[in-house]
C-alpha cells in the first residue's frame, strides 16, 4: 500500500503519499548546528547545540531578537486561504532554504493538567522571510495548549522549551525541498510530516493552506495537531460519518472524504476518532 500524511519512524511510517519509493531511504544530513548569541561587545559567541537539531542537519541557529509574550485570547476573524499562485504580502520563501534554523528562546508554561510530560522546541529555517520565530513559536504553543487539543483530556502535558533545554521533539517550519529531505521523500514538496522526533511543517502549506479548507487559521491548527499526534503515537484515520467533523488524524491536507474540516482531537469535550486507515489520495505536484 502506498503511504502518506505523515509519520516516519514510528508504527505508522507514512510520509504522506509517496509518488515513488526512495531506494536509499532517508538521506543523511551531516551539517553541524551552531548556536549564535550576541555578546555584550556586539560580536557573536558560538556554541554547539546539545541534542535534537544537530540530528536534522541544522547548520546554525540564530537567537531570536523578539521577546516572548503570552498569546492573545482575543478572537480574530478567520484568515482566508490565499489564491493559488499568490503569496500573502510580506511572507516569502525559496524552494530550498539555507539549511540552518532560527530557534525560539523562551520557555513556556506546562500545558495540561495531568499525564506524561513532553517538551518541544520550535525553529524556523533560514530563508523563510518575514516569519518571526518567536511569533511562530507562540502560535504553535497556543495550538498545543488549547483545551480542545492533545492536552485537553489529561493524557498528555506539553511544554515549549528554548534552544538549550532538553526536548522530546522539535517543531520545524521548513522550505519545501528541506521538507522532502527531512521526511525522507524528496519527491513530495507539498505535505508536512513527522519523522522520529521531528515534526516538519512545510511552509508552503502554512502560507497557502489547501483549497478544500477555506479557513487558514483552522488549517494551521489542524496541521500542527495532526503531525504532533503522530509524535504521540497516533496513526491515520478515516472519516467516520459523512457530514460530521473529520478526526484530526484524517489526512485533511489531501481530502475530507465526506467529513467537514476539524482541527482538534477533542470535539464537544470528547476525543473524536475514526476507523484506522488512510485513503489513496494523490499528492499534488509542486508545493502549491
Amino acid at each position: 500500500m502506498r503511504r502518506t500524511e505523515s509519520d516516519v519512524g514510528g508504527r505508522d511510517r507514512g510520509v504522506h503519499r509517496r509518488r515513488r519509493r526512495s531506494r536509499a531511504g532517508v538521506r543523511a544530513l551531516v551539517a553541524v548546528l551552531v548556536v549564535t548569541g550576541l555578546t555584550a561587545g556586539g560580536g557573536y559567541a558560538v556554541r554547539r547545540h546539545p541534542d535534537l537539531l544537530a540530528s536534522v542537519g541544522v547548520e546554525r541557529t540564530v537567537p531570536a531578537a523578539v521577546p516572548d509574550a503570552r498569546p492573545s485570547t482575543a478572537t480574530a476573524a478567520p484568515s482566508p486561504v490565499p489564491v493559488a499562485g499568490r503569496v500573502p504580502p510580506g511572507i516569502s520563501y525559496p524552494a530550498r532554504g539555507g539549511g540552518g534554523f532560527r530557534t525560539a528562546d523562551t520557555v513556556g508554561a506546562v500545558a495540561g493538567r495531568s499525564g506524561e510530560l513532553l517538551r518541544y522546541r520550535v525553529a524556523v529555517e533560514d530563508g523563510i522571510r518575514n516569519v518571526d520565530v518567536e511569533r511562530f513559536a507562540r502560535e504553535v504553543a497556543a495550538t498545543l495548549a488549547d483545551r480542545r487539543g492533545w492536552t485537553g483530556d489529561g493524557r498528555w502535558r506539553l511544554q515549549r522549551v528554548g534552544r538549550d533545554e532538553p526536548a522530546d521533539f522539535t517543531v520545524l517550519l521548513t522550505t519545501p525541498v528541506t521538507r522532502g529531505e527531512l521526511c525522507g521523500d524528496p519527491s513530495d514538496r507539498y505535505t508536512s510530516c513527522r519523522n522520529g522526533d521531528r515534526v516538519v511543517i512545510n511552509v508552503a502549506r502554512w502560507v497557502y493552506g489547501v483549497p478544500h479548507v477555506p479557513d487558514l487559521d483552522l488549517y494551521r491548527q489542524y496541521l500542527l495537531n495532526h503531525e504532533v499526534g503522530h509524535r504521540l503515537g497516533h496513526g491515520h484515520e478515516r472519516c467516520p460519518r459523512a457530514g460530521g467533523p473529520a478526526p484530526v488524524m484524517v489526512q485533511q491536507t489531501l481530502g475530507l472524504h465526506g467529513c467537514t474540516p476539524n482541527a482538534w482531537p477533542l470535539v464537544g469535550g470528547e476525543p473524536l476518532a475514526g476507523p484506522s486507515g488512510q485513503y489513496d489520495d494523490p499528492i499534488p505536484a509542486g508545493d502549491r
